[in-house]
């Protein structure tokens, strides 16, 4: 199939106010057209309440890059046409002969905006009799083989078969910014969790060997952070992390703390810490036992 772009869908962001929604929605195509470029992509986006729209020529790398994009929840390659009747037929059944036949099943899941003559259903009900006279596939609303997804927006429609998952939360930079502690690979997965927050970290390193795993991982993740090596046996670490923290304008400190840590004594640490450390302290994995942290780090590409 010859797709024409690529819809972007974000989640939060449409609850947000109008103001706040056009900031947000500027830091999330700020991201991608960085992630675009650093793959050597050539784009061009533009925007609508609910959606984003990306025009490339590379559309299944797009799609790729998108995946990993703080603040996206999904993503579709998309054919575009016409909202008129006859528009939408002709795409239909382009879409649909190829892949349908007799014995296989189909779904239509029809949406619209705007003001039209017609209903949703009535264009489900309209393109799903031509499909099944010019394929003789069956209707199955419930486990089809496949779907043909139709987005009506005013004057104009589009149609897709997937949409693909994306790693959703917030776009990075709408959520201020964060320190994290850093002397594990598990480590980066604490500051993911707050990356999906739309946090900026700043990473303070306390094992210069993770450095190469580090820099993989903000690649992987198209963020911008600073890595601040620092010597985490110091006598002044805890000076070194409030100085930081002041000079980066940080809110709070991140670290990879679990209780299901046998290896250390992990509230007394924790306590040690509350002494010296001026900015709240987040444990993201402090529930987390050790093969949900390994399990995750595998999905997200942190540790092979």
């Amino acid at each position: 199939m010859n797709y024409d772009l690529i819809l972007i869908r974000y989640g939060e962001l449409s609850l947000k106010s109008s103001y706040v929604r056009k900031q947000f929605t500027f830091a999330l195509i700020r991201t991608i057209k960085r992630a675009f470029h650093m793959h050597n992509l050539a784009c061009d986006i533009s925007t609508e309440r609910g959606r984003i729209y990306l025009d490339t020529d590379q559309i299944l790398a797009g799609v790729n890059v998108l995946q990993n994009v703080f603040g996206i929840t999904s993503v579709s390659p998309a054919i575009k046409t016409t909202s008129q009747l006859e528009d939408m037929i002709a795409l239909s059944l382009k879409c649909c002969e190829p892949i349908l036949h007799k014995g296989k099943s189909f779904a239509l899941r029809v949406k619209r905006t705007g003001e039209h003559d017609f209903s949703s259903q009535d264009i489900a009900v309209k393109l799903g009799n031509v499909i099944v006279e010019a394929t003789t596939a069956d209707v199955d609303l419930t486990h089809p083989d496949v779907e043909l997804f139709i987005e009506i927006r005013d004057d104009i429609a589009f149609f897709f078969t997937e949409k693909i998952r994306g790693t959703g939360g917030m776009p990075l930079g709408t959520q201020g910014s964060l320190l994290a502690l850093i002397s594990t690979p598990q480590s980066l997965l604490s500051a993911w969790y707050l990356m999906r927050r739309g946090c900026d970290i700043h990473l303070l390193l306390t094992n210069n060997s993770l450095r190469e795993t580090v820099e993989a991982f903000l690649r992987k993740w198209y963020a911008k952070s600073d890595i601040i090596s620092i010597d985490s046996k110091s006598k002044n670490l805890f000076e070194h992390i409030n100085m930081i923290a002041s000079q980066q304008a940080c809110a709070a400190l991140v670290t990879d703390h679990s209780l299901y840590d046998t290896s250390r004594d992990v509230l007394s640490e924790i306590k040690h810490m509350k002494t010296g450390v001026g900015i709240p302290i987040v444990h993201p994995l402090i529930a987390m036992d050790e093969d949900e942290i390994q399990q995750q780090c595998k999905e997200l590409g942190i540790i092979q």
